[in-house]
């Protein structure tokens, strides 16, 4: 089975040169009388590295990776791993901080999360799109800051470091969105 210009999506898995790949971005282009480019940023499943490639002509097409998703939760982190369990199998899967990338500031104990299979081997994670987090420090916002809603910088329990409103105290739990890293409410 094979995918063309026209099946590819966000989210679709790859297999370019025996790795595979996550399409995060996609931008087809057709230039008057020329054939037309697609231009792809993906993620290597392996090592968590975002590249881009261009691919130009009307035959190009593309090989589904063998992807599988199973729904996995994070139990603990131990010596720089992180492991999670099936919720099926209860079997347990470690990853490393590599393969976690820019995920490892959202992961906090007991989160339901899909594990990424490539050749039976886990991969990386996928998140929701939101996760809740507790503020771990910030500096108290005062009234009369500002006009309009102001910011200030909050650090939360896995140290990340956001900007939320100034009423948002220390021991607050906020909701955060995943792909963009920005505050979203209160909970």
């Amino acid at each position: 089975m094979t995918l063309n210009y026209g099946e590819l999506r966000k989210g679709t898995a790859l297999e370019l040169d025996g790795e595979a790949y996550i399409i995060v971005d996609y931008q087809h282009n057709k230039m008057q009388q020329r054939a037309p480019t697609m231009r792809i940023r993906m993620r290597a499943l392996s090592s968590g590295k975002l590249i881009e490639k261009s691919f130009s002509g009307f035959d190009v097409t593309f090989t589904p990776a063998d992807v599988t998703r199973r729904k996995a939760q994070f139990i603990y982190e131990e010596d720089g791993l992180h492991y999670f369990m099936d919720n099926e199998t209860f079997e347990q899967f470690p990853l490393d901080e590599t393969q976690l990338g820019d995920n490892k500031s959202f992961i906090v104990e007991d989160l339901d999360i899909t594990l990424l299979m490539f050749n039976d081997l886990p991969t990386t994670v996928e998140l929701p799109t939101s996760v809740d987090l507790k503020v771990k420090h910030s500096d108290p916002g005062l009234k009369g800051d500002t006009a309009q809603g102001g910011t200030k910088p909050a650090t939360l329990e896995t140290g990340l470091l956001i900007q939320v409103p100034l009423f948002v105290n220390p021991g607050d739990v906020v909701k955060v969105d995943t792909r963009t890293s920005e505050y979203l409410n209160r909970v």
